[in-house]
C-alpha cells in the first residue's frame, strides 16, 4: 500500500469513527508514542525520544481538552488523573527515564482497557 493510499484510509477511519472509537484510537497513539521513546532513549536517540514523549503529551493534552466537566465528579477525577499522566511524561522527558514512561504508560494501558469495555458495552 503506497504512503498516500494508506493516509486516505487512516483520514477515512477517523472520519466515519465513533466518538468511543475515537477515544480508543487516542489511547492507541499515546500507548504507541510512549513505547517507541522508550526505544529510542535504549538506542541513545534521545531527541527522538523527546520527539516522541511531545506527541504522547499532545494526546492526553486533547485528552483533558475533550472532558466535559459539568458531568460532575467523574469527569475532574479524569482530569487529574490525566494531569498527573502527562506530569509523569514531562518528568521522563526531563530525566531522559524509561521507568517514568512505564509509569505512565502502565496508567495508559489501563485506562484504554477501561474505555474499550465501556465502549463496547456501548454498542
Amino acid at each position: 500500500m503506497s504512503v498516500q493510499a494508506y493516509q486516505v484510509y487512516r483520514q477515512t477511519q477517523v472520519s466515519t469513527a465513533s466518538q468511543g472509537d475515537l477515544l480508543l484510537m487516542l489511547f492507541d497513539g499515546a500507548i504507541r508514542f510512549a513505547r517507541q521513546s522508550k526505544d529510542f532513549m535504549a538506542a541513545g536517540k534521545l531527541e527522538e525520544a523527546s520527539a516522541k514523549l511531545i506527541n504522547t503529551q499532545d494526546i492526553i493534552n486533547e485528552l483533558i481538552l475533550s472532558l466535559d466537566l459539568s458531568i460532575g465528579e467523574l469527569a475532574h477525577n479524569l482530569q487529574q488523573l490525566y494531569v498527573y499522566i502527562h506530569d509523569l511524561l514531562v518528568q521522563a522527558n526531563v530525566k531522559k527515564d524509561p521507568a517514568v514512561v512505564d509509569s505512565a504508560l502502565g496508567l495508559l494501558v489501563e485506562l484504554r482497557d477501561t474505555w474499550e469495555q465501556v465502549v463496547g458495552q456501548t454498542k
